[in-house]
């Protein structure tokens, strides 16, 4: 989000986090902001309530805008679903939600809820382009009115709960001393590290043929919390049969 922000001319600056998800009192005097209020990214945590009416808030007061990503919105597991900013306010809130890990990102299938003042604007930016066929486009909607859609989330969410509870029992029986957060939803999950060890379980990870990214790499270059020496493990792939060996591949690599 940052580098595609900046790419178009903008100016982004950071917003603390903690284990009540995104902080809005560092908002001041920007024009948007852009949250995933459901499951923050990367740590995980929800937007806590006092938050959410905190930044609403912010918005109405002076007009600005909230664009909130739903990025794995259909995957719950220990909660029920957060709702969304947007419903508590239509007028400022810019809700963004894809298919890329509900179907496959290769389909390129998103959408936005715009503001009813937005709509003719950013129908007339995009243009006459559009990012996908339209055969995907009705695909999805008869996926939709058919309940076949419903379906296949229920059943992705069984198989990724499964694949969440085997990397918790995992870490707990062979490195119990990795702490491993954001876990109540969506397809990933954060392994705290002793602190200094984030690039040794890398490049450990890289030789066990893993590929893990480091909590580092999505922290702002202008923030100024301490970090915290962490890896971000996806669970969504690898494919079934090797999904075990993965998982011993990734305790020999944490510390």
């Amino acid at each position: 989000h940052r580098d595609l922000l900046e790419a178009a001319g903008l100016r982004t600056v950071p917003l603390p986090v903690d284990d009540r998800g995104a902080d809005p009192g560092a908002l001041t005097d920007a024009g948007a902001v852009l949250l995933t209020p459901a499951h923050q990214f990367p740590t995980g945590v929800p937007l806590h309530p006092d938050r959410r009416a905190a930044v609403v808030d912010w918005a109405r007061r002076t007009g600005a805008l909230i664009l909130e990503d739903d990025y794995d919105g259909e995957f719950r597991y220990d909660r029920q679903p957060v709702g969304a900013l947007q419903g508590l306010a239509p007028d400022h809130v810019v809700y963004l939600g894809t298919a890329s890990k509900s179907l496959a990102p290769g389909l390129r299938l998103a959408w936005a809820v715009l503001p009813p003042g937005l709509a003719d604007e950013v129908t007339a930016t995009r243009g006459g382009s559009d990012t996908c066929g339209v055969l995907e486009q009705l695909t999805l909607a008869e996926f939709l009115a058919s309940g076949a859609y419903d379906r296949h989330v229920r059943a992705s969410r069984l198989r990724y709960r499964r694949r969440r509870d085997a990397l918790v029992a995992a870490l707990a029986g062979r490195v119990p001393e990795v702490r491993i957060a954001g876990i109540a939803a969506g397809l990933h999950a954060v392994l705290g590290l002793p602190p200094g060890t984030e690039q040794q379980v890398l490049r450990s990870a890289a030789w066990q043929g893993l590929g893990l990214h480091g909590l580092s790499v999505f922290r702002h270059p202008k923030a100024t919390t301490d970090p915290l020496d962490a890896v971000v493990v996806g669970y969504g792939t690898p494919p079934d049969h090797a999904w075990t060996g993965a998982l011993d591949a990734l305790c020999r690599a944490l510390p």
